[in-house]
């Protein structure tokens, strides 16, 4: 299915959020996620359907100085 990831066009299979995170390979306690405008949480991720369409954002928070 297509749906846009960070603003670009992305195929992806997953079926949920937590899925989607998976296949990216990306670390998930460094990751915000917005799906359609809404802010998960991380315990959200596993129930949260991926659709034809939907508009994902993901973030890395990191720390420095």
């Amino acid at each position: 299915m297509k749906i846009t990831l960070n603003g670009d066009p992305h195929d992806s299979a997953a079926s949920t959020i937590a899925e989607l995170v998976d296949t990216l390979g990306l670390p998930a306690p460094t990751l915000l996620i917005e799906h359609n405008g809404t802010a998960l949480r991380r315990d959200e991720w596993p129930a949260t359907a991926v659709s034809e369409g939907d508009r994902v954002e993901v973030l890395r928070i990191a720390a420095g100085g």
